[in-house]
C-alpha cells in the first residue's frame, strides 16, 4: 500500500485513504489480491499484464464503442499519435495480413 501511494504521489498529490479505497475496490474486483498475513498488508496483480488489458479492452469496447475495433481506432485517430506508434501499428496490421490463409 505505501509504496503504491508514493509511486502516485511522485505525479500528483493523492491522499492515503483514495488509494486505500481504489485498492479496496480492485481487490473486489478481483483485478488485485491482498495478503493479510503481513503487516503492511501486500497488495499485488491478480492477473498477467496482458490479461487485464485484454479484459480491459473488451470491456472498453463493449461499453464504449458496441464492440466495434472499428469504432474505437476510429476514435483514436482523432487523437495526436506520434509518427513511431503508427509505424508500428502498420507493421503490426501487415504482420496480421500475411497471417491469414
Amino acid at each position: 500500500m505505501r509504496q503504491v501511494h508514493e509511486t502516485l504521489s511522485q505525479e500528483k498529490s493523492v491522499a492515503h485513504n483514495t488509494v486505500l479505497t481504489f485498492l479496496q475496490i480492485m481487490t473486489e474486483k478481483g483485478l488485485v489480491v491482498r495478503d493479510t498475513s503481513v503487516r503492511p498488508q501486500i497488495y499485488q496483480a491478480a492477473l498477467p499484464e496482458k490479461r487485464t488489458q485484454r479484459e480491459l479492452l473488451e470491456d472498453l469496447l463493449d461499453r464504449a464503442f458496441d464492440g466495434s475495433v472499428q469504432k474505437l481506432v476510429a476514435a483514436m485517430i482523432g487523437q495526436k499519435v506520434p509518427e513511431e506508434e503508427i509505424a508500428a501499428i502498420r507493421r503490426l496490421l501487415d504482420s496480421l495480413e500475411k497471417e491469414k490463409p
